[in-house]
């Protein structure tokens, strides 16, 4: 009888989760500032990003990718087109920054540099973040790349 009450308090113990043991499971939170929705994008130049981080646990790292939407929604990779007289390129656009240590997060910058000869079109403009944990969520929007987008900034 002895030895059947200590077998029941070890597999008692080891089945139950500890204390301070519980894993994260609560995605981080974005806030999609700029770029946004139906946003026109200036074909040769840079694009305003803004927006807003958080996490419960700790944030890791954010990662923006941007790719056509020319054919509704498709992920292929496209050949080069003309427009008009000059040969384009669809744009594709893939960069992640590291924001470890941190629960909340301001982002603001105009790293993402739209070339000259990118295609005029629909895109895809997709924030991806990654907490500590591993958990993931995303944001998204339709922008257009247009050779007659505004060049203005509120910095």
């Amino acid at each position: 009888m002895q030895a059947f009450k200590y077998l029941f308090v070890i597999l008692t113990l080891s089945l139950s989760p500890s204390c301070g043991e519980e894993s994260d499971t609560v995605p981080p939170v974005i806030n999609l500032v700029e770029p946004e929705n139906e946003d026109l994008l200036h074909i040769g130049g840079d694009v305003h990003f803004e927006m807003e981080l958080s996490d419960n646990e700790g944030l890791k790292s954010y990662k923006v990718e941007i790719h056509n939407n020319f054919d509704g929604h498709g992920h292929e990779t496209a050949v080069r087109s003309t427009d008009g007289d000059a040969v384009t390129v669809p744009f594709a656009f893939n960069k992640s920054w590291d924001v470890s240590g941190q629960k909340n997060a301001s982002i603001h910058h105009h790293e993402i540099i739209i070339p000259a000869d990118a295609t005029p079109g629909h895109y895809h403009f997709m924030v991806y973040c990654t907490d500590e944990a591993g958990n993931e969520s995303h944001a998204v929007c339709e922008v257009e790349l247009s050779h007659e987008a505004g060049e203005e900034h509120d910095d």
